[in-house]
């Protein structure tokens, strides 16, 4: 027994010596200095680990993805990389995002000129930065087959006719010195009742006065009961006088119709109105003619009104114009009638008869023999 208690002691003593490396070692039966030239940290044939020195992983161990290893960043730890580089990634759509608000810009632009922009109220919109008046297209076929002159119609009896009648119209209208009259270039078109042929002769005589290599002329249709103006020429409508005198906001050319005739421009009626007549009256219908007048000098304005005899606003009308064409309908419109009418109109000084609807007979023919045409 003193063999055996020796021999443990002396372990013992020899155990004290040992580091706690060496034991750990000695414990696994492994000598700890046995697999230094191995160079790694760890005991042999344990699990094995990657050797940090390497950039490839040790033999037997399951390889592990790479594609992050590129994308650190040369001043990035461990793990900036995934932290980071999606919003590098991402970067390019803010440039795109950029663009985007480069060509949205533009549009921006494009609210310059808007009705808000416009100073003009009562103009035909040729002379606005924001306004435009719409384009239309007159029925010229339906035109010349409903008896009407059209521009690129063959001289013929009718057309001579308008002629002469536009001429007297135009001298006075843009006639010099002192002969000139106030608003001489407002046309008032009226008969004494319904059915007469004024419409017929308002629309004629704006074709005609069209062709005019000088002159353009602006078509009114003012007969707000019945407007038919737009109807016959085969143009829609839309806004028009009666709510630009209605409505202090809306200017004329908000309102206005060009056509395919370069020099015929309209103006609808608008809407109906229980207070046509007083609207008419006003301070504002005054303003809106005196505009119409002066703006352009080369421009003759041509209202067609209701019928005298039929509607009061054809008498408040002949208050700002300078001339009158008044249509009598051969053999149908009585001479009560018409001194009757002329009294209402007589506010207007300059006023002229014309005589529709004749039936003319007899050897010789005018204009339309000389043309080589039948006429109408």
């Amino acid at each position: 027994m003193d063999l055996i208690e020796r021999a443990a002691k002396k372990q013992q003593k020899s155990k004290k010596g040992v580091s706690l490396v060496e034991r750990a070692a000695e414990n696994a039966g492994k000598n700890p200095f046995a697999s230094a030239s191995v160079g790694g940290i760890g005991v042999p044939g344990s699990k094995k680990s990657r050797d940090p020195s390497s950039m490839n992983p040790v033999s037997g161990e399951p390889s592990k993805p790479t594609e992050d290893e590129p994308k650190k960043p040369a001043f990035g730890g461990i793990g900036s990389s995934r932290q980071y580089l999606p919003e590098r990634v991402a970067k390019p759509k803010l440039d795109s995002q950029e663009a985007e608000v480069e060509v949205e810009a533009p549009k921006k632009s494009l609210a310059i000129g808007a009705r808000g922009h416009n100073t003009d109220k009562t103009g035909d919109g040729q002379k606005t930065t924001g306004r435009s008046s719409k384009t239309e297209e007159v029925d010229l076929i339906g035109l010349r087959e409903g008896g009407y002159i059209t521009p690129d119609m063959p001289p013929n009896l009718m057309a001579e006719e308008f002629r002469i009648i536009k001429r007297s119209l135009l001298l006075n209208a843009f006639s010099k010195g002192t002969q000139k009259s106030r608003h001489s270039n407002i046309v008032l078109v009226t008969s004494s009742n319904p059915g007469e042929g004024k419409t017929f002769c308002a629309i004629n005589l704006a074709l005609s006065i069209a062709t005019e290599q000088d002159t353009t002329v602006l078509l009114v249709d003012a007969d707000f009961s019945k407007p038919e103006i737009l109807n016959r020429l085969g143009v829609s409508g839309g806004r028009g006088l009666m709510d630009v005198v209605a409505d202090n906001e809306l200017g004329i050319g908000d309102c206005l119709i060009r056509t395919n005739i370069p020099n015929l421009v309209m103006l609808p009626a608008g809407r109906q109105h229980n207070l046509t007549t007083e609207l008419l009256a006003s301070d504002r219908m005054e303003a809106i003619v005196e505009e119409l007048a002066n703006r352009y000098p080369d421009r003759l304005v041509i209202f067609d009104s209701p019928p005298v005899l039929a509607s009061s606003a054809a008498s408040v009308m002949a208050l700002y114009m300078g001339q009158t064409v008044f249509v009598i309908h051969a053999e149908e419109t009585t001479e009560p009638q018409i001194k009757e009418s002329l009294n209402m109109i007589s506010a207007c000084d300059n006023i002229s008869l014309l005589l529709n609807q004749t039936r003319y007979s007899g050897g010789n023919k005018k204009f339309a023999s000389y043309y080589g045409y039948g006429g109408r």
